[in-house]
């Protein structure tokens, strides 16, 4: 049986209805694939915390609990654990989003997700953020 890992991720959706994804850098397990931001929820965090925490660490922003609104999660099954990634939508943060740790980031109109490739837990969560944008 393998281990389940839990990862928050957040779709970080600007004034003009794009989201941002961000590439995995060189290094990492599935490098050069795009991801929503988020990472991984430490001992005694919720994943607001997590989000909370990863989004100041990787893109420079301050985000406030109540902007987190839980839309979907992902549940899916990798060689070596299985993934659980609740998936947040944020729309009001404070500061401006920069990379902190050198990785690319984009801006996306909703229609053009597809079109970046992104590992596989992540690709099931276009459908939702689609639909809602």
């Amino acid at each position: 049986m393998s281990k389940i890992v839990l990862v928050a991720a957040c779709a970080l959706i600007d004034a003009d209805g794009r989201v941002l994804l961000a590439q995995r850098p060189a290094g990492k397990p599935m490098a050069g694939l795009w991801e929503f931001p988020g990472g991984k929820v430490e001992i005694g965090e919720r994943p607001e915390q997590t989000l909370i925490r990863e989004l100041m660490e990787e893109l420079g922003i301050a985000v406030s609990e109540p902007c987190l609104a839980p839309l979907t999660f992902a549940s899916h099954s990798y060689p070596d654990f299985h993934l659980l990634m609740p998936l947040y939508v944020c729309r009001r943060w404070e500061g401006t989003v920069a990379p902190q740790e050198g990785q690319a980031l984009a801006w996306v109109k909703p229609n053009r997700l597809r079109d970046y490739e992104m590992p596989p837990a992540d690709v099931p969560l276009v459908s939702h953020l689609t639909a809602l944008l």
